[in-house]
C-alpha cells in the first residue's frame, strides 16, 4: 500500500517537475525550484497536490472494486510553503542528500499536520503567489508547533479558469525604441532651442526598466558628436555617499582621462582640455587637479579653506561648461541621479540656474522616488515615461527578433507577461530566443515541441538569474564583478579573480556578448559596465551571504593593498567593502576617514552617514580603551556637522556631545576633553541656558591655561565673550572677546571653523562689535563689525559668514540705517537658506523684517519678524528670544495693536527671566514703557515713567549707554509735558555729554535737538 502510493506521488511529481528530495515513511518531501527553476513552482505543487489527491481518490475506488482494500482508504494531507532555502549535502559515513535547509521545509512540515485528509493547505506567501488560479478559503491565523508567531493559512478548494499573472520589477534597459515619437520629439524642440541659445533643462522621470536610457541613446544618436559635444555622468548606488564622485567620474570621460595613465599624463590632458575651452589654467587647474587627485606643482593651490576651495571648484566647473558651449552646443546628460550624493545634487542645481541663455542641454534621468529640489522655472521641463501598450510591445518584440515572425502565443505570452516595460519585453523575448524551444524556419520561429510556462519566467529577477545560470564558468566572474560595483574596472577583476588570465578574458567576452556587461577601453585599460542595475543586482544575490562576505573581504584587501590611490582618494569605498565583509574592526578607520574628508569639504550630510556607519558598527565591537577613544573621536567629529545641519540648539547635538562628555570622563585627561565642552558650550548657549553655558566656557578657560595652549585660549575667551554679553556683563564680556581677537592668527586658527563650527576670529570680532555698540562706541563697533565680515569672506566659511551678516545686520537696524540692514539680512537669509542653516536663517529672516517694517512695509516686516520667530522656536533655540519678542510687541505698536504688543512684552520679560539674559532687559522696560504711553489704561503716564526709570538704572549698571539714552529720551519727554524741563535737561544733559562719537545716528540727533528745544524752554 505504501509502494502503491508512492509511485502515485512519484508519477504526478515528474509531471510536474517536481524533485523528491525524500521519502519519510508515509510521507514525501518535494521541491519546486530545485533543482530547475520555473516562473511558476508555486502553482506547479498546488497542481501536483490536487492532482495526487484525484489519484488516491482513483486508486481507492479501483482497491475496493478489486476487494483490495483495507479496512480504511488511501488518504493525504499536502501542506505547501514557499520561501528561500540553502540546499546542499548532508550526511555522513555512507549515506548523503542534497537536502533544503532553512525554515521553509519545516512550515511545509507544520502546515500538513493543519491539513485534513484529501487537503491542501497554503501559507499566505505561496496564496499570493497562486491567488486567482485556484480557489482557496482563508483558514485565519495559525499557531504552529516551534513558531512564535501565528500564520495565516489558505485550505486550496479547486482549480480557477485564471491563466498568468506575474510581478515585475527591473531597472533602466537599452531596447529598441517604440512608442515613443512624442517623448523623442521633445527632447529635440528641447535640443533645438539649445542650440538657438536658449539652453534647457529635461527631468527625465521614470520607473526602473521604461526606457530612459534607451531614450538618451536615440538622443545622442540623432546629435552630429563633430558639431556638439556629448558630455555624459552617471551616479552610482555604490558611490551615492561619497561627495563629488559623478562629477569626478563625468570629467574623467568628458576629458578623456585615463586613470591607468601616469598622474603627469593625465595632468597634461587636463591642461590642454581646459586651455582649448579657454580657461585661466592658474586659476582653474589647481581645483580641477585637486578634484581628481593629481599633483598641482605646475600650478599650485592657492591657500584656501575647504570651504573656499569646495566653491572654487565648482565655479571652476560651472565655467567649464559654459565655455565649452560657447564653442560647440553642449549636451549633458546625468543620469540615475536618484543615487547622487548631496554635494553633486547642488552643483545641479548651481548649473541649472545658469543654464538659461547658453547652448546647453541639460538632461537629468531619475527614479519616481527622486523628488527634485531644485524650484521649477521655464527652462526646466519635465518629462515622465508611460508604459507601452500592447501594440507597441507587439512592436518592440518584432525588431529584437529582426523582423522575423514568432509563433503567436508565444507573443502573446510576452506581451501578458511584461505589462508593458520595454525592459521586460525585452529581456523575455531574448529569453525565449535562448531557450531551445524555438527553431527557425524560412522568415520566423516554430516550436519545437509545446511552450512550457518555464520559457518565460514570471519575473525578471528570475529570468536574469536564469541567464547568469546559462553562463558557465563565466557567471561566477558576472558575480564577482557584482561584489565590486555596478562598474569594475579590468586590472581589479584581475587582481581577485582565481582564473588564469586567458579564462578570465573569455568569460568576460561571453559576458559582453551575452550583453550582461558592456565594454569601455581595450585590454589591460578595460572598464567593465553591468548593461542594467539589476544584473548585477541578480547576479550579488545569487550569492550566499558567506560567500558575499568573503569577497568583499578580498576585495577590500586587494584595494588596500595595491590600489594605494583609491584607499586615499575614496574611503569610504573600502569602508563599504570591509563592512559587507563583516570585519568591523577594519571598517571603521575607513569611515572615519571618509567623515572627515567630507567635514572638510563641507559636505556635512556625506559626513553624518560616514559617521553613523562607523558608529554602529563600533557598538558591535568588545568595549576596551581604544573603543572608547576612537567612539570620542567619532562623536566629536559627529557633533561638528550636526550642528552645521541640524542647528547647534538641535537635541541630536546634546546628546552627541553628552555622549562623548561621558566618553571622556572614562579616559580621563584627554586633549579632547576641550572640544566637546566647546560643543555643549554652544548648545547651551543657543539653547538660552547662559549659566550652564557660563559654567563650560570658565571650565574650558580653566583647562586651556592648565595646559598652557594659546589655540585653546582663544576659544576658551570667544566662548565667554559670548557668554558674558548675554549675561549683561559687557566689560568682561569686551575683554574676553578682544583677548580673543588678540591672540587669533588666520594662517594658524583658520581650521577651528570646522572644528567648533565658528570661526573665532570672526565670532569674537562680531561679538566685540555688538558689545560696543551696546556700550556707545557706535564708531568702533562699525569698524569691528566690517572686519568680521571681511574676515568671514576671507576664511570662506559658510556657518561664520552668516554669523557676522546677521550682527551686522542687526547693529545696523540698531543704528536706523535701514537699507544697509536690509542689504546685510538678505545676504544672510540667501546663504543660511542655500546651506540649510535654519538657526542663522530665522535670525537673518529676523532682521530683514525689522529694515522692511523700517522703510514703509510694516505688514511685510511683521510677517517676515512672525515667520522668523516661529521658524527659531521650532529649531529648540532660546537665546534672544526676549529681545524678538521686543521687536515684535514694538511693531504691533507702531501698527496700532497696543494690547497685543503689551503681551508680547510680557512674554518677553517671562523669557528673559527664564535665560537670565540681561543685556537685553533695559530694552524691554523701554519698549513697555513706550507701549503704555500708547495705550488707553489708567495711570499709564506714571507706569511709563516707572519702566524708564528702571531701563535707566539697569543700563547704567550694565554699562549700556545706547539703551540709557533710549530710555532718557521719552522720560525726558514726559518730563517736558509736565513741565519738568530743568530735570528733564540735566538727565538727558548728563548721558549726552558722555559719548564721543557717533553723533550722525538718529538716536543722537534726536537727543540733541531734544536737548535744544529744553535749553530754549528753559
Amino acid at each position: 500500500m505504501v509502494q502503491l502510493y508512492q509511485s502515485v506521488c512519484a508519477k504526478v511529481i515528474e509531471r510536474y517537475e517536481g524533485h523528491i528530495a525524500q521519502y519519510l515513511g508515509d510521507g514525501v518531501l518535494v521541491y519546486f525550484g530545485y533543482p530547475a527553476a520555473h516562473e511558476d513552482d508555486a502553482r506547479r505543487a498546488v497542481l501536483a497536490g490536487l492532482e495526487i489527491l484525484q489519484s488516491l481518490r482513483t486508486q481507492n475506488v479501483r482497491l475496493a472494486e478489486a476487494s483490495l482494500l483495507a479496512k480504511r482508504p488511501l488518504h493525504a494531507r499536502i501542506g505547501i510553503h514557499t520561501g528561500l532555502v540553502v540546499v546542499g549535502e548532508v550526511g555522513g559515513g555512507q549515506r548523503y542528500e542534497q537536502l533544503a535547509l532553512g525554515e521553509t521545509p519545516n512550515v511545509a512540515a507544520r502546515l500538513q499536520s493543519l491539513a485534513a485528509p484529501d487537503t491542501i493547505v497554503l501559507s499566505a506567501m505561496t496564496h499570493r503567489l497562486v491567488e486567482g488560479y485556484f480557489v482557496c478559503e482563508s483558514l485565519g491565523e495559525q499557531t504552529l508547533k516551534g513558531f512564535p508567531q501565528a500564520l495565516d493559512a489558505y485550505q486550496v478548494l479547486s482549480q480557477s479558469s485564471a491563466r498568468h499573472r506575474l510581478e515585475i520589477t527591473a531597472p533602466t534597459r537599452l531596447t529598441p525604441v517604440v512608442g515613443r515619437v512624442e517623448e523623442i520629439e521633445f527632447l529635440l524642440r528641447s535640443w533645438e532651442h539649445a542650440q538657438e541659445g536658449q539652453g534647457q533643462v529635461v527631468l527625465l522621470n521614470g520607473e526602473a526598466g521604461i526606457g530612459k536610457s534607451r531614450l538618451i541613446h536615440l538622443l545622442k544618436e540623432r546629435i552630429d558628436p563633430v558639431t556638439a559635444l556629448r558630455l555624459e555622468a552617471r551616479c552610482s548606488s555604490y558611490h551615492h555617499k561619497s561627495a563629488l564622485h559623478p562629477m569626478i567620474e563625468f570629467l574623467h570621460r568628458s576629458l578623456s582621462l585615463q586613470r591607468e595613465d601616469l598622474p603627469e599624463v593625465q595632468l597634461t590632458k587636463l591642461e590642454r582640455a581646459l586651455a582649448h575651452s579657454g580657461m585661466d589654467l592658474p586659476n582653474t587647474v589647481p581645483f580641477f587637479a585637486t578634484l581628481l587627485s593629481l599633483p598641482t606643482s605646475r600650478f599650485p593651490l592657492p591657500d584656501l579653506t575647504p570651504q573656499k576651495q569646495r566653491e572654487r571648484t565648482q565655479q571652476a566647473m560651472l565655467t567649464w561648461l559654459l565655455k565649452s558651449a560657447e564653442h560647440k552646443p553642449v549636451l549633458s546628460v546625468w543620469e540615475d541621479i536618484h543615487w547622487a550624493d548631496p554635494s553633486t545634487v547642488e552643483w545641479l542645481g548651481l548649473l541649472l540656474e545658469h543654464v538659461v541663455a547658453t547652448r546647453i542641454l541639460v538632461v537629468l534621468t531619475f527614479r519616481p522616488e527622486f523628488a527634485p529640489p531644485w524650484p521649477m522655472r521655464s527652462h526646466l521641463r519635465p518629462l515622465t515615461l508611460s508604459r507601452l501598450t500592447s501594440k507597441d510591445s507587439e512592436a518592440m518584440i518584432e525588431k529584437i527578433v529582426r523582423g522575423k515572425q514568432l509563433p503567436n502565443e508565444v507573443v502573446e505570452q510576452i506581451v501578458i507577461k511584461t505589462d508593458g516595460v520595454p525592459l521586460f519585453v525585452e529581456e523575455s523575448t531574448k529569453m525565449i530566443l535562448e531557450s531551445g524551444l524555438l527553431r527557425e524556419q524560412g522568415d520566423g520561429y516554430v516550436l519545437t515541441g509545446t511552450l512550457p510556462p518555464l520559457a518565460i519566467p514570471a519575473t525578471i529577477h528570475d529570468s536574469l538569474v536564469a541567464r547568469l545560470d546559462r553562463l558557465g564558468a563565466a557567471r561566477e566572474v558576472a558575480q564577482l564583478g557584482a561584489v565590486c560595483g555596478r562598474a569594475f574596472s579590468y586590472e581589479l577583476i584581475r587582481a581577485i579573480s582565481p582564473l588564469d588570465e586567458s579564462d578570465l578574458r573569455q568569460a568576460l567576452a561571453k559576458l559582453v556578448q551575452t550583453e550582461v556587461l558592456y565594454p569601455r577601453g581595450i585590454g589591460q585599460d578595460s572598464q567593465y559596465v553591468f548593461k542594467h542595475a539589476l544584473i548585477q543586482d541578480a547576479a550579488y544575490q545569487s550569492l550566499l551571504k558567506s560567500k558575499r562576505q568573503q569577497r568583499h573581504q578580498q576585495i577590500a584587501y586587494t584595494l588596500e593593498a595595491q590600489f594605494s590611490e583609491t584607499k586615499a582618494a575614496e574611503p569610504e569605498l573600502l569602508a563599504y567593502h570591509y563592512t559587507e565583509a563583516g570585519l568591523s574592526a577594519q571598517a571603521i578607520p575607513y569611515w572615519q576617514k571618509a567623515g572627515q574628508a567630507a567635514i572638510q569639504r563641507s559636505a556635512n550630510a556625506e559626513a553624518i552617514s560616514h559617521l553613523t556607519q562607523a558608529l554602529t558598527l563600533l557598538a558591535e565591537l568588545p568595549e576596551n580603551e581604544e573603543r572608547i577613544e576612537t567612539e570620542l573621536a567619532l562623536q566629536t567629529m559627529m557633533g561638528v556637522a550636526l550642528m552645521a545641519t541640524k542647528g547647534y540648539a538641535a537635541p541630536e547635538v546634546e546628546s552627541t556631545y553628552a555622549r562623548a562628555q561621558e566618553l571622556c570622563r572614562r579616559i580621563g585627561e584627554t586633549p579632547q576633553l576641550f572640544q566637546v565642552l566647546s560643543g555643549l558650550f554652544a548648545f547651551y548657549l543657543v539653547r538660552g541656558k547662559l549659566h550652564t553655558a557660563r559654567t563650560l566656557a570658565e571650565q574650558c578657560l580653566r583647562l586651556a591655561e592648565s595646559v598652557g595652549d594659546q589655540t585653546l585660549l582663544l576659544d576658551a575667551h570667544r566662548m565667554l565673550g559670548n557668554v558674558l554679553h548675554f549675561l549683561g556683563e559687557l566689560p568682561h564680556a569686551l575683554h574676553h572677546s578682544e583677548q580673543a581677537i588678540t591672540l587669533y592668527d588666520q594662517r594658524q586658527h583658520h581650521m577651528l571653523a570646522y572644528m567648533s563650527g565658528q570661526d573665532p576670529g570672526v565670532v569674537s570680532r562680531s561679538f566685540s562689535a555688538w558689545t560696543l555698540w551696546l556700550q556707545g562706541y557706535f564708531d568702533r563697533a562699525r569698524m569691528r563689525s566690517e572686519e568680521a565680515i571681511a574676515l568671514a569672506r576671507k576664511v570662506g566659511h559658510s556657518t561664520s559668514l552668516v554669523l557676522a551678516l546677521d550682527f551686522a545686520a542687526n547693529l545696523y537696524n540698531g543704528c536706523r540705517e535701514w537699507p544697509a540692514a536690509q542689504a546685510l539680512a538678505e545676504e544672510a537669509v540667501e546663504i543660511a537658506s542655500e546651506q540649510e542653516f535654519s538657526f542663522w536663517w530665522a535670525l537673518g529672516t529676523f532682521h530683514l523684517g525689522i529694515a522692511l517694517a523700517n522703510q514703509g512695509q510694516l505688514q511685510e516686516g511683521i510677517a517676515q519678524v512672525q515667520r522668523a520667530i516661529a521658524s527659531y522656536n521650532v529649531s529648540g533655540a532660546g537665546l534672544v528670544q526676549s529681545g524678538n519678542l521686543s521687536i515684535l510687541a514694538v511693531l504691533y505698536g507702531a501698527s496700532g495693536q497696543i494690547d497685543e504688543g503689551l503681551r508680547l512684552i510680557a512674554e518677553a520679560f517671562v523669557a528673559n527671566e527664564q535665560n537670565d539674559e540681561r543685556h537685553w532687559t533695559p530694552q524691554l522696560h523701554i519698549t513697555k514703557g513706550a507701549l503704555l504711553l500708547q495705550s488707553k489704561r489708567h495711570n499709564k503716564v506714571a507706569d511709563a515713567e516707572t519702566h524708564f526709570l528702571q531701563a535707566i538704572e539697569i543700563a547704567r549698571k550694565q554699562g549700556e549707554k545706547l539703551f540709557e539714552l533710549r530710555a532718557v529720551v521719552p522720560l525726558a519727554r514726559l518730563w517736558q509735558q509736565q513741565g519738568r524741563q530743568r530735570e528733564a535737561h540735566n538727565m538727558l544733559s548728563d548721558v549726552y555729554s558722555w559719548f564721543t562719537e557717533g553723533f550722525d545716528l538718529p538716536d543722537m540727533k534726536d537727543a540733541r535737538a531734544l536737548l535744544e528745544a529744553l535749553e530754549n524752554e528753559e
